[in-house]
């Protein structure tokens, strides 16, 4: 085998990358360009309502420069989790974009899609047969809980994406996906070594987050036969061995090993080692594959329709009796629009806004506090109403020690309440065993 180079330009499609970065990692002749574009990371939203995670002008304007840079070389671009949750609509929706940039540039490639939503009725069949592992989730799944998904995906190993380039694909945008396969699927349908190859995509799915400075920038890997090499595309940036071992241990529960679609990766015996001042070496990673495939399953359901306030309290005494404050107004309203069982929760910042009851500073030792107040309900006008309530309440509410009789609370927004719409969570966080690895993702393709 010889060597495969992957660029990386960034760590997530839209969040950007430097220009000089991008035309020196070009200029080292890389084999594919690979970039992840989505997560669970920033919640349930994306994948429950189809809006996409960056905006389209940052997708189009990123593609763009991708594809474009791609077709000039002769390599391949491949972009998986299409979207941000990488569901049909937002890998249509990707497509969609791709087709603008073929006909605006009078480009002509041959174009893979590939789908990751998974039918509601198959994973009954695979509860009802107990194929179905309750994985992070912490819960079982039943079928009733996947009555109420409205949105269900599943991510996919290598082996699709590998099928579409074989296949000929110039550009493959994929549905849901393990980010590290993404970058490890076209060495792997090159004839690396898997274990590399997906060791390498662990750390490449960051994009320059491996390097010093981290940042979403170009990263590139090159697969040998028994190693790889990493190296910024930006000369600003090195690789050194701790950015790049730190990084290897990324979102990771065990150091040693990492799970994945019909494998485990064990990374007991790697080695780090650098190569020169801007470049590190890795070598000993090892592939244990399973005795059966699973792939995670992701879906969604309403949870119900959000409304929220912001608003700052400046005033002394307030915020020295505020939890007693907001417990009285909570409890207030809930009695209030009883039987109405609304789920109202207050953000605190200058309190415990970010770590909330695991936060070890209990004196609030702040001048002043943002509060955040979050209704949920079962429609989005008893949501508005509730927090309207409450804001209203806060704002002319008494309290020991008060010495103003109102003007609690300081509005930076008029409206006071902003209706932020559908509230989803997940539903399904699972794990469930397929018959292959290409089970569940059609592949299609198209000349543009």
């Amino acid at each position: 085998m010889t060597s495969i180079t992957v660029l990386a330009p960034t760590g997530t499609l839209g969040y950007g990358f430097g220009a000089d970065a991008f035309a020196r990692g070009m200029s080292l002749k890389p084999d594919v360009i690979a970039v992840d574009a989505g997560s669970t990371d920033p919640g349930p939203y994306y994948l429950g309502s189809g809006m996409p995670l960056v905006s389209r002008y940052s997708i189009k304007r990123e593609l763009t420069e991708l594809i474009t840079a791609a077709l000039h070389a002769g390599i391949p671009v491949i972009v998986g989790s299409a979207g941000g949750s990488g569901s049909k609509q937002h890998v249509d929706g990707t497509v969609e974009i791709v087709r603008e940039i073929a006909a605006e540039k009078r480009l002509r490639f041959r174009l893979a899609r590939i789908y990751a939503d998974v039918d509601v009725e198959r994973v009954k069949r695979a509860v009802t047969l107990g194929e179905v592992d309750q994985f992070e989730a912490g819960f079982p799944l039943t079928h009733g809980i996947l009555d109420e998904t409205v949105a269900l995906v599943a991510q996919m190993g290598h082996e699709p994406i590998v099928e579409a380039l074989r296949a000929g694909a110039d550009v493959v945008i994929a549905g849901r996906a393990c980010d590290d396969l993404v970058i490890a699927a076209y060495p792997i349908a090159r004839g690396a070594d898997p274990a590399l190859a997906i060791h390498m995509g662990k750390i490449l799915e960051c994009g320059a987050f491996s390097a010093e400075p981290f940042a979403m920038d170009v990263m590139l890997g090159t697969v040998h036969a028994d190693h790889f090499v990493l190296e910024p595309g930006s000369v600003e940036r090195r690789a050194s061995i701790t950015s790049v071992a730190a990084h290897s241990l990324y979102e990771r529960e065990n150091p040693f090993y990492q799970g994945g679609p019909g494998h485990f990766l064990d990374l007991q015996h790697c080695k780090f080692d650098s190569v020169d001042e801007r470049r590190v070496r890795v070598s000993g990673s090892r592939l244990v594959e399973s005795t059966e495939i699973r792939v995670k399953l992701e879906g969604v359901r309403v949870a119900g329709y959000r409304t929220i306030c912001v608003a700052g309290i400046r005033c002394p005494t307030m915020i020295r009796v505020i939890n007693g404050v907001l417990e009285d107004v909570c409890n207030h309203a809930l009695a209030y629009f009883a039987p109405a069982k609304p789920e109202i929760t207050f953000h605190v910042y200058g309190r415990d806004g970010v770590m909330r009851h695991l936060e070890p500073q209990k004196r609030i030792s702040s001048h002043e506090l943002g509060v955040v107040i979050d209704v949920v309900a079962k429609d989005q006008d008893l949501a508005r109403a509730v927090c309207h309530h409450i804001s209203g309440s806060l704002l002319h509410v008494s309290f020991t020690g008060q010495v103003n009789t109102s003007g609690n609370l300081a509005f930076p927004y008029s409206p006071s309440e902003i209706d932020a719409g559908a509230a989803y969570e997940f539903s399904v966080y699972h794990l469930m065993r397929v018959s292959s690895p290409m089970e569940l993702f059609p592949i299609h393709h198209e000349e543009l």
